[in-house]
């Protein structure tokens, strides 16, 4: 997923993506300066005119850091594809509620609460997906106005979706739980574990931050606000060191044509202005 894609998604992308995006953009860059003649299309050329190269037409050498992230992108897709029809039409249940009186809006209320209840039992009986049915019922079945109760169906759901390991989609439901009460510290400790359990730290320490503000003596919030930044920081080191050995491996290829590699270029840290230099040498 590219940063454009993202940010029209509403998806903030990983540490990992952002490093992906840009060494796969520059390496590409890397293989049209390496091979130029390879890449020269005449105009009017079609696909099918394209030489291959010989021997094999169709397999193509992927690095296995590329390769990763082309398998990350295909299991991305088909999350998307096979989506869970549990989304809430908000709009359309607006439009459907201009024609109900205020008696049958009470009594939809009644029965989103029975379907709440269910989706507790299925939850206590460990049948998961049937909760989650009955929490997505009840979602439906409840008019707007009703935001508290429609917060705790999504907070309930999410803790469903957690069981299912569904991490992604537990956030949306805690977000928009918390969106509906933004002071539902049960929502905020469900979408902190989730955003821990997809390795995304920043997000969770930054909602146990929020969740010590509502309550300064939570335990739970304040042991993580003291074991997660130094995972976040080894986290970012791994990722420093990662990104650097792949900018090597570009800057080598870039620089094989003229004789030279890398080594030729020494990186060296100003110990008083923490700045980098780099000195060439033959």
């Amino acid at each position: 997923m590219s940063e454009e894609q993202a940010k029209s998604s509403g998806v903030i992308p990983s540490n990992e993506e952002i490093i992906d995006e840009i060494t796969k953009d520059l390496k590409s860059s890397a293989i049209s300066a390496e091979n130029p003649e390879e890449f020269v299309i005449n105009p009017g050329t079609s696909q099918e005119d394209l030489p291959s190269k010989s021997g094999d037409s169709q397999k193509t050498d992927i690095p296995d850091w590329v390769a990763g992230d082309l398998d990350k992108d295909e299991k991305e897709t088909s999350e998307e594809d096979t989506k869970e029809s549990d989304d809430i039409d908000e709009e359309g249940l607006r439009a459907a509620e201009l024609a109900l009186t205020d008696d049958q809006k009470a009594e939809r209320k009644i029965i989103a609460e029975e379907l709440k209840v269910a989706g507790n039992l299925a939850f206590k009986d460990g049948d998961y997906e049937r909760s989650i049915e009955k929490y997505t019922e009840g979602l439906i079945t409840c008019p707007l106005q009703f935001t508290q109760q429609r917060s705790i169906l999504y907070c309930n759901r999410s803790a469903a979706k957690m069981k299912l390991t569904k991490y992604s989609d537990a956030v949306k439901d805690c977000s928009k739980a918390i969106e509906l009460d933004d002071k539902y510290v049960k929502a905020y400790i469900r979408r902190a574990q989730s955003y821990e359990a997809s390795d995304k730290l920043d997000e969770a320490l930054a909602d146990w931050q929020k969740i010590l503000e509502f309550d300064p003596s939570h335990k739970d919030a304040k042991v993580a606000t003291i074991r997660l930044p130094p995972l976040i920081e080894e986290r970012n080191e791994k990722l420093k060191t990662e990104m650097m050995g792949k900018l090597k491996d570009l800057g080598n290829m870039i620089l094989k044509p003229f004789g030279l590699s890398t080594e030729n270029f020494k990186l060296e840290q100003d110990p008083e202005s923490k700045g980098y230099k780099i000195n060439f040498q033959q």
